[in-house]
This record gives C-alpha cells, sequence and structure tokens, in this order.
C-alpha cells in the first residue's frame, strides 16, 4: 500500500487554501495518511475552532470508506443502506468536504477534509486540494 508523504500532503493543502482564498472563505482542511493517521492540517486566520474537529473527522471518513463524504452521506440517510453509519469508528461525518487522494493509477494514499463554510464552499475547497496530486 502507497501512503502519501509531507510533500504530497503540503501539495494538497497549499492548493485547498489558495482556492478558500479565491472563494473568499476561512478553512481548517486536515490530510489524512492511508492509514487514516492525520499526515497535515492548517487552520485559516479566523477559521472557526469548532471545525478542526470536523476537517479530521471528515478526511478520516473519506479514507475509510474511500469515497467522497457527501457521497456516503446519500447513503446513509433514513432508509438508506448505510442508515446511522456516521455513529461507526468513533464518528464519522457524511456531509461533503471529505475527498479520497489518489495516485495517477487510482490507489487511495490518503484524503483530504475541509470545513469552515457552506458544504459546498468545503467540497469544492477539499476537490481543489485532491486534484492538486494529478
Amino acid at each position: 500500500m502507497s501512503d502519501i508523504g509531507l510533500s504530497g500532503a503540503q501539495t494538497v493543502v497549499d492548493a485547498a487554501v489558495k482556492k478558500a482564498t479565491e472563494i473568499a472563505t476561512l478553512m481548517d482542511i486536515s490530510v489524512v495518511d492511508a492509514g487514516g493517521n492525520l499526515k497535515a492540517f492548517v487552520r485559516m486566520d479566523g477559521a472557526w475552532l469548532g471545525s478542526i474537529d470536523i476537517s479530521i473527522k471528515k478526511a478520516r471518513t473519506a479514507r475509510f470508506f474511500d469515497m467522497e463524504t457527501g457521497e456516503l452521506g446519500q447513503l446513509s440517510q433514513p432508509g438508506g443502506p448505510l442508515y446511522n453509519i456516521e455513529v461507526s469508528n468513533g464518528g464519522l461525518i457524511t456531509f461533503p468536504g471529505g475527498v479520497p487522494l489518489k495516485t495517477g493509477n487510482g490507489e487511495v494514499i490518503g484524503a483530504i477534509g475541509v470545513s469552515g463554510s457552506t458544504v459546498d464552499d468545503d467540497h469544492a475547497v477539499a476537490a481543489a486540494g485532491a486534484s492538486a496530486l494529478r
């Protein structure tokens, strides 16, 4: 199994910060490695304190299930096949803002989680970070 290195994690964070700045929002940005362990983190000046934990949980959720957290959220609605999954694994986040990080050949090497604005903004910033690896 491959793992994201510090240089790659920093590239992801830098791209996410750039996107957050472009859309004029303040974010907490977390990158986890292939094992779901925190590899890099940044809290933009003025970003919400409560979003620190959310960003980490979004990244871990995306890595644990190798899918975007928004996709997992669709599956976990009442009556859905993964209803209540968010209470597993010490607490998951099942709304947009978590994206798996993949190599060029599709191998998952970690994930990014972003929190601090609307879920649309969170996802846009996370996607920008993830796309920096490609």
